[in-house]
């Protein structure tokens, strides 16, 4: 049976001490996702929270990168567990499965499998409301898209989203996002599209103008680094991309409304300190929501001048009812697909 975890319970500790605890660890592996390092997004957040957590714990550790890493998952995780890694932590979603049956094999071998849940002792899964801060966004995206006050939108009421795979774990996103749309206009028309890529900016782009040609002005991407093409898109288009996973708003500054920032580097940073502390959470689920801060929406630096108060208020009275739990927003992962996705 899973076990919810405590979050951040040993950087309770002072990082001081963990060095000490981490001096006879085995070294650690952040096997990197489609996209690889380099997409400005998920990959490269993940990675900065483990080289803060190698840093800060003095424990060793490297990313592994595959051409093919969805492919070539089990082999990629075995020759891991084989080569002396003693904390494996995979970024990749279809390494789920496989790892819940490699596991057993290694019971010696520390596991960590993101954005899903999976049975195991020496199994930790880390899980993000990534479908939480996706409906703050399409709230903030559907209040925009009408208002043609602000530079650069239409007074349609049509917005985008492109995945980079038709599945759960991009879906989620997309499905939130939606609903939070619909929130603020039953009748608004979200445009949804799939990449069939991570790591294809040029296609993110020819995508995502296409999506503008026909009346969006603002994209959300969930689609790594072909996401890259999709931000470039709006800023030639004179338009608004959402980013995701990371504060993405630099990357066009003016033309990324905003960015559904999803915290995997301190998730990371987390389990290399309880791996370090030997209080590793294995069959437990660490859950990072809006209540736990481990999602939510940019700063926005760069375009809060250009939106209405009233319309940054709403995303904020929207966020204390998810909090509250006045407002349950659909989890694809766990309740399946709603109608209004079907």
């Amino acid at each position: 049976m899973l076990k919810k975890a405590a979050i951040a319970s040993a950087l309770a500790l002072s990082w001081a001490t963990v060095p000490a605890l981490a001096a006879d660890k085995p070294p650690a592996a952040l096997i990197i996702a489609q996209g690889g390092l380099g997409d400005g997004s998920w990959n490269d957040t993940a990675n900065a929270g483990f080289k803060a957590g190698l840093e800060k714990t003095g424990i060793e550790g490297r990313p592994i990168e595959s051409k093919d890493v969805a492919a070539q998952g089990e082999e990629i995780m075995r020759r891991a567990a084989d080569g002396g890694f003693g904390l494996v932590i995979s970024l990749e979603w279809i390494h789920g499965e496989p790892m819940e049956k490699i596991a057993k094999d290694y019971a010696d071998t520390n596991w960590v499998i993101m954005n899903q849940t999976r049975e195991g002792d020496n199994v930790a899964s880390v899980v993000f409301a990534e479908h939480e801060g996706s409906y703050l966004a399409g709230a903030l995206a559907a209040l925009a898209t009408t208002d043609t006050s602000i530079p650069g939108i239409n007074p349609e009421p049509v917005i985008g989203v492109i995945g980079g795979v038709k599945a759960p774990g991009i879906d989620k996103f997309i499905v939130g996002y939606i609903q939070g749309a619909k929130a603020i206009n039953p009748d608004i028309d979200v445009k949804v599209a799939y990449s069939e890529s991570f790591g294809d900016p040029a296609k993110g782009q020819q995508m995502a103008q296409a999506m503008f040609d026909e009346g969006a002005d603002i994209v959300y991407q969930v689609a790594g680094g072909t996401g890259i093409g999709i931000i470039e898109a709006a800023k030639q288009a004179g338009k608004y991309a959402i980013g995701v996973d990371t504060d993405q708003d630099g990357m066009a500054p003016g033309n990324v409304l905003t960015s559904m920032v999803k915290r995997v580097d301190v998730a990371v940073e987390d389990i290399l300190a309880n791996y370090a502390a030997g209080t590793f959470p294995g069959g437990e689920v660490m859950d990072f929501g809006l209540v736990q801060n481990g999602v939510g929406l940019s700063d926005m630096k760069h375009t809060k001048d250009k939106i209405p108060a009233d319309y940054l208020k709403k995303v904020d009275e929207l966020k204390a009812g998810i909090i509250a739990g006045d407002i349950e927003v659909w989890d694809v992962s766990t309740q399946g697909y709603p109608d209004f996705f079907k």
